[in-house]
């Protein structure tokens, strides 16, 4: 089996220093790029076609919120997962509504993530 091709997009260069550092060691992951805000994240989906795209939801420029919604329209098949501090309901929601895939707060377990990462829906 292939590696899940992922693109992470956070503001926070830490947050994805340990994603990038910590994924490939828990699962069959390849992280293909980064981003730092939404609308980079389009360009780099755009360039790569990862399987995963793994979102923060508030950043500058363009939010994830959008970003997700732009994403899913213009490749389905990508799976968007929301990774971020803002795990109140009203979050979740608008995020679903964006077409997020899976939703989970930052500090989750590593499996957790690992685990939706490798979903195939």
């Amino acid at each position: 089996m292939a590696a899940r091709q992922v693109l992470i997009v956070d503001d926070v260069a830490q947050v994805r220093a340990e994603l990038r550092t910590l994924l490939p060691l828990a699962g069959d992951i390849q992280v293909v790029g980064e981003a730092e805000d939404g609308r980079e994240a389009l360009r780099q989906a755009e360039a790569l076609r990862p399987d995963v795209v793994l979102l923060d939801l508030e950043m500058p420029v363009m939010n994830g919120y959008e970003a997700a919604r732009q994403i899913k329209d213009r490749w389905p098949a990508c799976r968007v997962i929301a990774l971020t501090i803002h795990g109140y309901p009203e979050a979740l929601e608008r995020a679903t509504r964006c077409g997020v895939d899976a939703f989970l707060v930052k500090g989750a377990p590593l499996a957790s993530l690992v685990e939706e990462i490798l979903k195939k829906e």
